[in-house]
């Protein structure tokens, strides 16, 4: 195992294989983001979601996938090419992996791959000389997803982050407030009826807690590009305050909680939520 991996495995305290194959993701996931960097994908990429929420500013839970946004559309861009040498750089720490870009099957400005490998000869790499359980089969595979937006809303604002390890590297993301309008559009828009992903509300809670504010000419590009708005429809601090109220209201919350209750360790937080719990606390939301 590499030492740049046995330090970051210190910040981990597994107690069983679950939290031990999260720990082994996430670490994962930092390698790609800095294997990104230094295939130079950050000159015209930017990095958002709840896994840049999680690793630059601390959310306390653990987030699947990893998000990515063109600074300004290009419809022809090639997520491949940045392939080499990513793949390159995450040898290079002793990890055993293929990427692969996802095949389009619709038209869409989403742009995915998945990084694969090995489940149980990457736990033995990171957790050297500790006896795993013969329940991990043989061919289960850990995948590590990314996404760009090779189309994205306007009027996102950018920021440079650094991390030092797996090794020292830069990353272009979004501001706290853009990162705010991304969720603020998923809690209304990433939904069927009454069910949504309690990992948004997890995560709204988060951004709220923090006294994040709201980039809201970004939210109201998000809304119109996803038709959840027109043009000339009200999205004033005051209008996103009534859709957000309006939303919380239908929201069943017994299913939000069972969404959201594996990716976290203090599922006793969740009991306090409520229509009105979402709506009080949505009223301190400020604009940026």
């Amino acid at each position: 195992m590499s030492a740049a991996i046995e330090q970051m495995l210190k910040r981990y305290h597994p107690q069983n294989i679950y939290e031990q194959k999260n720990a082994m993701k996430e670490i994962m996931q930092e390698i790609v983001l800095c294997g990104l960097s230094r295939a130079g994908f950050f000159k015209k990429a930017a990095f958002y979601g709840g896994t840049a929420l999680r690793i630059f500013y601390g959310l306390d839970r653990f987030s699947e996938d990893l998000d990515f946004s063109l600074e300004t559309p290009d419809l022809n861009f090639d997520l491949g090419a940045y392939f080499p040498v990513l793949e390159k750089e995450i040898r290079a720490f002793g990890l055993n992996v293929m990427i692969q870009e996802k095949q389009k099957t619709k038209d869409s400005n989403i742009r995915s791959a998945f990084l694969k490998g090995n489940t149980k000869e990457h736990l033995l790499l990171f957790y050297a000389g500790e006896k795993l359980t013969d329940s991990i089969p043989k061919n289960e595979v850990v995948k590590i997803k990314f996404e760009i937006d090779v189309n994205p809303p306007a009027f996102a604002v950018f920021e440079h982050k650094y991390r030092l390890l797996p090794a020292p590297y830069e990353v272009n993301m979004y501001d706290m407030p853009s990162l705010f309008a991304g969720k603020v559009h998923a809690v209304l828009c990433r939904a069927w009826q009454s069910r949504i992903k309690g990992r948004d509300l997890y995560d709204y809670v988060f951004y709220l807690s923090r006294g994040a504010a709201l980039n809201s000419r970004h939210l109201r590009a998000r809304l119109i590009d996803s038709g959840y708005i027109s043009e000339d429809a009200d999205c004033s601090l005051s209008g996103i305050k009534e859709m957000l109220c309006s939303r919380f209201d239908s929201i069943d919350y017994t299913q939000a909680k069972q969404d959201v209750e594996p990716f976290i360790q203090d599922v006793s937080s969740l009991d306090i939520w409520s229509a009105e719990f979402f709506k009080q606390i949505t009223m301190e939301m400020a604009e940026a």
